[in-house]
């Protein structure tokens, strides 16, 4: 897909079809040619309204806001992507900070057009849309620099594309997207990019760090576990050095507290942390930001067996700490605990862990939100202040004593699983802070993205599956503190 911006006016350019937004129910926009038609078919701004004859696509608009661009122009893809036609033309819808618009329209376009068909045996056709033409006429030279929009343009390709390569890996199934297939895909990656550098470490490695909660989860599997670490080095001399971790569990049975079969269904997607942690790397290497980036990824399967971990059973975790097994289903956060652990010994400026931790997340927040966990109230104010920009939903829950006292062990320094099935995401979220040192305390969050990282039917941008959660949130939070806005 080819977008290019053009000085002409859009009469005057040629292209196959029109997208125009309406913003204004009435239809009064500047831009809208086909009032009386519009008003007979009684469109006002709901959904799209193609009109074949005249070759113009109205596509409905709530607000000239950043996510409804994204929203638009995906739409508009979706639209028009099964006509033969070559390509289309769009004026330029300006909603504040002109880059940031031009970012937006990128997005939606890249994110419009994703697709994971390939176990489809009657695929449809390639797209043979290739082509989309900006317009910037309304605007004078000294309003306009066409280096800003082209610049916009290419960091939403980037953005969006990572969100893309993410949704591949969650996307694959359990029987191709093993501990191994993460490694291997993760070395490919890195000599992609000369910034990048990848390190892969064996059960053996595990064994001789004592990442015994780790290596517990992956007893019953017949694929070896990896603990994955990718290195990312600008050219310049790096302002921070912010290191990701990532949930990768490539695929979850429960373990012995095995799930009811219908909630087995999707588990693919439990690899999301892992996944979206890989596709920040390779964003912050294309997007050549000034930051020392590092994601260390957890990957294992959860599966059942004769040699499963039980509940009863207590672990000694990489950091000392005993842990009680209550429940084998809570495996993602023994995982974590022994990355974390790993990850504090990198001296890391931020830490954020990212995982598909726990369904209460979904039930407090819904399935389009995604939890900001962790001990300073100003990182966690600032990462949510920042990730709106990326159309990402995100809600702030607190930690308190109370629940902290559902996570101790009579038997062991803590357990796995809370003693109450209320306030789960938050006592997992306690359950990872018993893991991070005093003096990463206000340097972690801790991201539970369980809700919207896998979807069962189409959301505005997103289409069935896997959403890339927590992919642009954490690239734009990183390109906001590059520019340190406030």
């Amino acid at each position: 897909m080819r977008i290019e911006i053009s000085n002409k006016p859009i009469q005057e350019i040629l292209a196959d079809f029109e997208v125009i937004l309406v913003v204004d129910k009435n239809l009064n926009h500047k831009f809208i040619k086909d009032k009386e038609t519009l008003e007979f078919l009684n469109f006002k701004g709901d959904g799209t309204c193609l009109l074949s004859k005249e070759k113009r696509l109205y596509v409905g608009i709530k607000a000239l806001k950043f996510d409804e661009i994204r929203i638009a122009l995906a739409n508009a893809y979706k639209a028009l992507k099964d006509l033969k036609i070559s390509n289309f033309k769009i004026a330029s819808y300006i909603c504040g900070c002109k880059t940031k618009s031009f970012i937006a329209f990128a997005e939606g376009i890249f994110l419009g057009a994703y697709k994971f068909d390939k176990y489809k045996s009657d695929k449809k056709e390639e797209s043979s849309l290739k082509e989309i033409f900006i317009s910037t006429d309304e605007y004078s030279d000294t309003e306009f620099d066409i280096n800003h929009a082209e610049n916009g343009l290419r960091i939403g390709e980037i953005m969006a594309n990572s969100a893309n390569f993410a949704k591949n890996i969650i996307n694959e199934i359990p029987e191709i997207y093993t501990p191994e297939k993460m490694a291997e895909d993760a070395e490919v990656l890195a000599s992609d990019y000369a910034g990048l550098t990848c390190k892969v470490y064996d059960e053996n490695f595990l064994v001789s760090q004592n990442m015994n909660a780790f290596l517990a989860v992956n007893r019953s599997s017949s694929h070896p576990p990896r603990l994955i670490h990718l290195i990312y080095k600008p050219e310049v001399e790096p302002k921070k050095r912010i290191i990701f971790v990532g949930k990768g569990l490539t695929y979850d049975s429960g373990g012995l507290s095995l799930k009811p079969s219908d909630y087995m269904l999707t588990m693919k997607s439990d690899k999301s942390g892992a996944a979206a942690a890989m596709a920040i790397v390779k964003g912050a290497a294309e997007l050549e930001l000034p930051f020392e980036i590092h994601a260390i990824l957890g990957a294992t399967e959860n599966m059942i067996g004769g040699n499963s971990y039980k509940p009863d059973d207590i672990l000694i975790s990489r950091s000392g700490v005993t842990i009680e097994v209550r429940n084998t289903d809570a495996e993602g956060r023994l995982v974590l605990a022994d990355c974390l652990d790993f990850a504090q010994d990198l001296e890391p400026d931020i830490l954020i862990d990212l995982a598909t931790l726990t369904g209460a997340c979904m039930v407090g927040l819904g399935e389009y939100t995604s939890g900001i966990l962790g001990n300073n109230e100003e990182l966690k104010k600032e990462f949510k202040k920042y990730a709106e920009e990326s159309g990402e939903f995100y809600t702030i829950l607190e930690f308190n004593d109370y629940l902290r006292d559902l996570i101790k062990s009579n038997i062991a320094d803590i357990s796995n699983s809370a003693s109450s099935r209320y306030g789960g995401s938050i006592t997992a979220g306690l359950f990872l802070d018993k893991f991070i040192r005093k003096e990463y305390k206000d340097k972690w969050m801790h991201l539970d993205i369980a809700g919207p990282a896998y979807l069962e039917k189409d959301w505005g941008y997103n289409s069935f599956g896997a959403s890339g959660a927590g992919v642009r949130a954490c690239l734009y939070y990183l390109f906001k503190i590059t520019k340190g806005e406030k």
